[in-house]
């Protein structure tokens, strides 16, 4: 009987206030949504582990406080990051009108760091919304996720897994 090898890697949410890192992290970690909105000050931190090809992945997540100056979090908050999960609200265009600016500094600050762009809140879209985002923002975002419905949640995760172990 084989055993997977295991490995930790840390990975951090970032994105501005409101835009469901924290729900998503709770749908990924516990698989439970709620209606309530809870402001993240400073950083929380879960963990969970998930096979990625022949490895148990500990994923160790920093769900950081959103803001619109994000340069001015601690950089002790980015120290050692492996991942980083850009999450913007699909409804509020304001989180990802400067989205280019705000990732090349987060790049500049962990270069090595692997990257998924992730546009939350699919389930408040309609139909032709969808559509017009996906077609005015192919190729810019990983995946459209909802953090209610757990749409894309796991996929986006284990994606990001498997990017970090093939470095």
């Amino acid at each position: 009987m084989s055993t997977l090898s295991k490995i930790s890697k840390k990975v951090i949410l970032l994105g501005h206030f409101g835009v469901g890192k924290t729900s998503l992290v709770r749908q990924f970690v516990h698989q439970k949504f709620s209606e309530e909105y809870l402001t993240t000050i400073g950083v929380k931190v879960d963990k969970k582990q998930i096979p990625v090809a022949d490895r148990l992945l500990t994923m160790i997540i920093w769900d950081i406080e959103g803001g619109a100056v994000q340069s001015k979090l601690p950089q002790s908050y980015f120290l050692g990051a492996h991942g980083i999960i850009y999450v913007f609200d699909l409804t509020r265009p304001s989180t990802y009108g400067r989205i280019e600016d705000e990732l090349a500094y987060f790049r500049d600050l962990l270069p090595k760091a692997s990257l998924q762009i992730i546009g939350n809140k699919k389930d408040l879209l309609g139909a032709e919304e969808l559509a017009r985002f996906e077609r005015e923002f192919s190729g810019q975002c990983d995946f459209l996720s909802s953090a209610k419905t757990g749409e894309n949640v796991e996929t986006m995760f284990a994606g990001l897994g498997g990017l970090m172990l093939a470095e």
